[in-house]
């Protein structure tokens, strides 16, 4: 790299402190360029926790999300998504390991020669470790209880954290990281592993995705947060319900029982997100989907007998109200594929598009299409919800062919919500996770196994799956990790390995 410097002698580590920057100056500070082929500084790719504090951590080892109480909670770390989008974070953001290499100036991790980046087996426990010419540092971070430790090792290194940010205790201690360690050990072990059959990345995906559920998960509430970071920590009922399902599956059927009892406390009309203590969130109306997430939810973890038995109650007693709402895509209301088959609606005949015969001029059904009555709304992925967890079989070729035609046109790394998404060609984990889910359901276990390598491409080197990478390089260019498409991946891994 053009800026890298030779350097030599002994290390000297020291924290530039978490600094609680609004990020709003008129100077409009530049968010520092990251290592090539990775990730900016301040966008975290990390998680730590244990369903109480709980951490952002960037690939460069910064701390750079810290919530409390929960990880729903407070932020005590200041560094907007929008800030991060504008690419204007200012340098001083978060928890900062510097490097000071002999008589050199000290310098932050993102301007090392090399930075890799993985999770102790088995555990929340994340090393970054950072080479400087010929010198490394290790970073080992983990969060035990309220309490977060960060520990640097450098050979003769000396470690300085400053620490300005409001509740939940800071230490260097290394016996917190054993602590966190021999935690998330034993709830690990409390899972129900895949089966015999499943191959190692399989078995890895699998207790990497359990670990983030754990950490996203509030221990004491069963609030979960759709991810560590501005604008994503909080409450979506689909993707809390998602995880319900996955914990659930995984053999931890308290903490999925939690999840739904906190889910069945909202107001689901009210609001599309919630705060950890179950207040709505302004600014997104409630989506049609949203009764029937937590209904199939409350099936699943055995609290009721049956998903409609659930819907009915959450409804009312009345017919599930999914028309002229917003989808997952949150965009403008509308009548949408993914809502109808979340309700239960038997009338979907409304969404298929239908294709002319090669040699005829009778139409046969296609796929499902996202707006009811507009063929070219394009093909939804949501169609996969048709099969799990929203069985329709009379719905099955359709949702076969829909979902075949969405893969063929997606990449080595995924595929985009459907053919009408206009959010750009970036694909999206949480599809292509719910994808693999259904396509395995369905017998297509080659297009399922297709997609899971799609997923294991996406992941960070730590195994994060980010909400959506670049379409060319793989890198995460949003929130990571995402607990949606974490639980989807347990799903449809113990699909494939029951």
């Amino acid at each position: 790299m053009s800026w890298a410097r030779a350097v030599a002698g002994p290390v000297a580590v020291a924290a530039a402190g978490v600094l609680l920057l609004s990020g709003g100056s008129g100077a409009d500070p530049q968010t520092p360029q990251g290592l090539p082929r990775m990730p900016p500084p301040f966008l975290g790719v990390a998680v730590l926790g244990e369903g109480e504090l709980t951490a952002a951590v960037d690939a460069y080892g910064d701390v750079v999300d810290l919530r409390a109480p929960g990880p729903a909670g407070r932020a005590l770390i200041e560094n907007p998504a929008a800030r991060q989008a504008a690419g204007t974070v200012a340098a001083g953001t978060g928890i900062q390991v510097w490097v000071r290499v002999g008589e050199g100036s000290a310098l932050p991790m993102w301007r090392a020669d090399a930075v890799r980046q993985r999770y102790l087996p088995e555990t929340n426990v994340l090393r970054t470790v950072a080479r400087f010419g010929s010198e490394r540092v290790r970073i080992e971070e983990a969060i035990h209880g309220d309490r977060l430790a960060v520990v640097a090792d450098g050979g003769d290194a000396d470690v300085q954290l400053r620490v300005n940010a409001a509740g939940g205790a800071v230490t260097r201690s290394p016996g917190v990281i054993n602590e966190a360690a021999a935690s998330d050990r034993r709830w690990l072990r409390r899972s129900r592993p895949l089966g015999g059959a499943a191959p190692r990345w399989a078995r890895e995906m699998y207790q990497r995705s359990l670990l983030v559920l754990h950490a996203l998960a509030d221990r004491r509430t069963g609030a979960v947060a759709a991810g560590a970071r501005d604008g994503w920590a909080y409450v979506w009922p689909r993707d809390a319900s998602a995880v319900a399902m996955a914990l659930e599956a995984g053999g931890h059927r308290e903490e999925a029982r939690l999840i739904v009892r906190s889910l069945l406390g909202l107001g689901l009309e009210q609001a599309a997100r919630f705060d950890g203590d179950g207040s709505p969130v302004s600014g997104r109306e409630a989506q049609g989907d949203a009764i029937g997430w937590v209904a199939a939810a409350a099936k699943a973890a055995g609290i009721v007998g049956s998903a409609r038995q659930a819907a009915h109650i959450l409804a009312g007693g009345q017919t599930i109200p999914w028309r002229d709402r917003p989808d997952y895509w949150e965009q403008g209301p509308g009548d949408y594929l993914g809502n109808a088959l979340a309700s239960a609606s038997a009338d979907v005949s409304g969404f298929s598009r239908h294709i002319w015969g090669v040699s005829s001029d009778t139409p046969r059904r296609g796929g499902l299409v996202r707006e009811a009555g507009d063929p070219e709304s394009g093909l939804d992925s949501a169609a996969a919800w048709g099969v799990r967890p929203f069985p329709h079989p009379g719905l099955y070729p359709a949702i076969r062919r829909t979902l075949n035609e969405l893969v063929t046109a997606g990449g080595r790394f995924g595929i985009t919500p459907g053919e009408g998404w206009d959010g750009g060609e970036d694909p999206w984990s949480a599809p292509t996770a719910w994808s693999a889910w259904s396509l395995a359901a369905l017998g297509e276990r080659g297009k399922a196994l297709g997609l899971l390598r799609a997923l294991r491409r996406s992941a960070t080197p730590a195994g994060m799956l980010p909400e959506r990478v670049d379409a060319r390089t793989g890198v995460p260019c949003s929130t990571t990790p995402l607990a949606w498409s974490h639980a989807f991946a347990i799903l449809a891994l113990r699909e494939l390995w029951p």
